[in-house]
């Protein structure tokens, strides 16, 4: 049985971009975070991840995009998802990790959708750990954050300059629940935050 915080994120209206990195999955994470997402992309040998996590139901489970140099992609995982007309996006810069290649396209995806803006993350799931993070990603970013131990007041995150890799949630007294992050920037950034693993 799934526990009831986890029900709790399905009937949440908060939406995310998903990259898939090359690991195992949890099955039960999958389903909710890629209902959320408004955009699904893998890095490489993460497809072979998807596609055997998903049997019997992959056609309800294909990315927006597989990018990477392709050499952890199974053969037969590759022409699967190029069958069904998902994008296969070949990077072949080994200066690069598949994953920072994935964000950079996902970043260029997100311009070309506009979805860039403000944003309200519940954090309350009881799935979130306690570390979070924001990290620019392409180029410096103006950001005004709420419900954060260490806010941003319409500062710049910038590599060499800030960037708030260790950031915690804003303190509640016990029992009560914590409050939603506001993060409002005018370019893509990367949320990060450590998660708690589901008992069942």
């Amino acid at each position: 049985m799934i526990m009831t915080s986890l029900s709790r994120l399905c009937f949440s209206t908060q939406r995310i971009c998903l990259i898939i990195l090359n690991q195992p999955l949890d099955k039960d994470y999958l389903h909710i975070l890629w209902s959320k997402a408004l955009l699904r992309a893998c890095a490489d040998g993460a497809a072979n991840h998807l596609y055997n996590v998903t049997a019997g139901e992959r056609d309800s489970f294909l990315p927006d995009y597989i990018s990477g140099d392709f050499d952890s992609i199974t053969t037969e995982v590759k022409a699967f998802y190029a069958d069904k007309g998902c994008r296969l996006i070949e990077t072949a810069d080994q200066d690069l990790t598949d994953f920072t290649k994935c964000l950079a396209i996902m970043v260029e995806e997100i311009h070309r959708r506009q979805l860039q803006g403000s944003h309200r993350l519940q954090v309350n799931t009881g799935l979130e750990g306690e570390w979070c993070s924001l990290i620019p990603v392409g180029g410096p970013c103006q950001t005004l954050t709420t419900g954060l131990k260490w806010n941003l007041s319409n500062q710049v995150l910038q590599f060499g300059k800030l960037v708030s890799t260790s950031n915690t949630y804003e303190p509640v007294a016990p029992g009560e629940p914590r409050k939603p992050v506001t993060v409002t920037t005018d370019q893509p950034l990367l949320w990060s935050m450590g998660i708690c693993k589901v008992k069942k």
